[in-house]
């Protein structure tokens, strides 16, 4: 596609993912991936996520600039989320820095970067988005 970009860089900062009050997710050492009309969207190592509170879903999305996506519900006490986190366990050709990370929709889950509560973004992705 004419003008889309993708980058990819590791993020230094404390970055959590939380839900209903629980942490979900807590690094530093992220990777962020920036791609053109997206907002960043930051890459879990699985050693960081508390993957207990995660069930595989059978849906599966496929991205010409990534690969094939599984994805993950979250559950936390009675909260439920459905397909909060995707993964790709086998990227294409220059996206490997991304492979088996999980990441979270920001849009579904609270982010927080830094001690800093980020606003959800509006999205195709976003609860309140219509289709």
């Amino acid at each position: 596609m004419r003008g889309h970009r993708i980058t990819v860089e590791p993020d230094p900062r404390l970055i959590e993912v939380v839900v209903d009050g629980v942490t979900i997710a807590s690094s530093t050492r992220t990777v962020a991936l920036h791609e053109t009309g997206l907002p960043v969207r930051h890459y879990f190592d699985p050693a960081d996520v508390r993957t207990d509170l995660l069930t595989p879903t059978p849906t599966q999305t496929a991205c010409p600039f990534k690969g094939e996506a599984s994805y993950w519900s979250l559950r936390v006490g009675d909260v439920v989320v459905a397909d909060a986190a995707w993964s790709y366990e086998h990227p294409i050709d220059g996206m490997e820095a991304i492979g088996t990370r999980l990441c979270f929709f920001a849009e579904r889950a609270t982010h927080v970067i830094d001690g800093e509560v980020q606003g959800p973004p509006e999205t195709q992705w976003s609860p309140t988005a219509r289709t």
